[in-house]
């Protein structure tokens, strides 16, 4: 998912500090090129805990599986 990310903007803010224009534009485009790709938003991060949740109840459910299997053998040999 794209985030918004107002250059123009913060170029301004740049230039207001007392940068001169073409270092602020650079350096606004350079800020939307290569810190704002690193981001995550709230959606991916949502997606990725639902994955991660499955993952874990899945093992869970398998170490279950195993652990009766094992539980059942043993009492049928005793």
């Amino acid at each position: 998912m794209a985030i918004a990310f107002d250059t123009l903007g913060y170029s301004k803010r740049l230039r207001s500090g007392g940068i001169d224009q073409q270092h602020a534009e650079t350096h606004a485009e350079a800020a939307r090129d290569f810190i704002m790709a690193e981001l995550v938003t709230k959606s991916d991060l949502a997606a990725a805990v639902a994955v991660i949740n499955l993952t874990l109840t899945l093992r869970l459910g398998a170490m279950l599986a195993v652990g009766f299997g094992v539980l059942a053998t043993l009492m049928k040999l005793l």
